[in-house]
C-alpha cells in the first residue's frame, strides 16, 4: 500500500510538471478575477503574461525549441478557429472584454492561441515526465486522417452534416487495442489509450469551468447566469486532444513505434 501511495504522489508530480503553462494560465485567469488593472486590460494581461512565460521558459530550457515549434503550430490552428467561432454570424462563444484589449484581431484576443498551446505543451512535456510509449498504435496515418477531420469538422458542422460521431466511431476503432506505457517510479504501468485521452478531456473541461466562471469567455448560455459547461463539451475536447496529440507526435513518432 505504501508504495503504491508514493508511486500516486510521483504521478501527480509528473502531472504537474506537464501541466505547468496551463496551470500558470489558470492562475492567471483568477488573479485577474480578484485584482483589477487601471492601466491595462484584462486580456492584455493575460496574452503579455503568457507570452513571458514562454520567454522565460525557453531561456531556461523548460521547454525546448522543437516543443515551442509545435506549440506555435497549435496556436495558428487554434487561433483560425477562434476567428470563424466568434465571429457574430457564429457566435459559438465571445470574450465580453475584447473591447477593452489592444492585442486583438477582430473577435479574437490574442493570449487565446496561448491556451491551446497548453494542451499541447502538456502533451509534449507528459511524454518526458511520465515517460510515455505506446502499444499496437495503429498506421501513423490514421493520426493525421483524423486530425483533419477533426479540425475541419470544427469548421463544417455549421453547415453540412456533424460528422463527430463518425470520427467518435473512426477513433474507437482504430484506437481500441492502443496501450499507453509510462513510468513515474518504480513500476512500468499500462493503460487504455482511449482512457487517457478521455480523463485528459475531463480535467480540460473543469479548467474551461474556471475560465467562464471568472468570464474570460462565455458561451450564449452563461451570458445571464453561470453554470457548468455543457458535459457534451467534454466530447469536444476529447477530439481536440487527439488533433493536439497528433502535432506533438511529429516530434514523438519514434515512442509510437515500440
Amino acid at each position: 500500500m505504501r508504495n503504491f501511495l508514493v508511486e500516486l504522489w510521483h504521478f501527480f508530480l509528473a502531472n504537474l510538471r506537464a501541466s505547468v503553462f496551463g496551470a500558470f494560465l489558470l492562475a492567471i485567469f483568477l488573479l485577474t478575477e480578484v485584482v483589477e488593472f487601471s492601466s491595462i486590460s484584462r486580456y492584455d494581461f493575460i496574452f503579455l503574461s503568457a507570452v513571458a512565460f514562454q520567454i522565460f521558459a525557453l531561456i531556461f530550457r523548460f521547454e525546448h525549441w522543437r516543443e515551442f515549434f509545435v506549440i506555435i503550430l497549435f496556436h495558428f490552428l487554434a487561433t483560425g478557429m477562434e476567428f470563424f467561432k466568434t465571429h457574430p454570424s457564429i457566435a459559438s462563444w465571445t470574450y465580453p472584454g475584447v473591447g477593452e484589449a489592444v492585442f486583438v484581431l477582430a473577435t479574437v484576443p490574442l493570449f487565446t492561441g496561448f491556451l491551446y498551446s497548453a494542451i499541447g505543451s502538456y502533451i509534449s512535456r507528459a511524454f518526458n515526465f511520465l515517460n510515455l510509449s505506446y502499444e499496437r498504435f495503429p498506421a501513423y496515418f490514421h493520426l493525421w486522417v483524423l486530425a483533419a477531420l477533426i479540425y475541419l469538422n470544427f469548421f463544417l458542422h455549421h453547415y453540412i452534416y456533424d460528422l463527430r460521431y463518425l470520427i467518435f466511431f473512426y477513433v474507437l476503432i482504430i484506437f481500441w487495442k492502443t496501450k499507453v506505457r509510462f513510468q513515474v517510479y518504480l513500476k512500468e504501468r499500462r493503460v487504455p489509450f482511449l482512457l487517457t485521452v478521455f480523463l485528459t478531456a475531463f480535467f480540460v473541461w473543469l479548467a474551461e469551468n474556471i475560465g467562464t466562471f471568472t468570464k474570460i469567455w462565455l458561451y450564449p448560455s452563461q451570458v445571464v447566469n453561470w453554470h457548468l459547461v455543457s458535459f457534451e463539451k467534454i466530447g469536444s475536447w476529447f477530439l481536440l486532444l487527439i488533433l493536439s496529440f497528433a502535432l506533438v507526435s511529429i516530434i514523438y513518432r519514434k515512442r509510437l513505434e515500440h
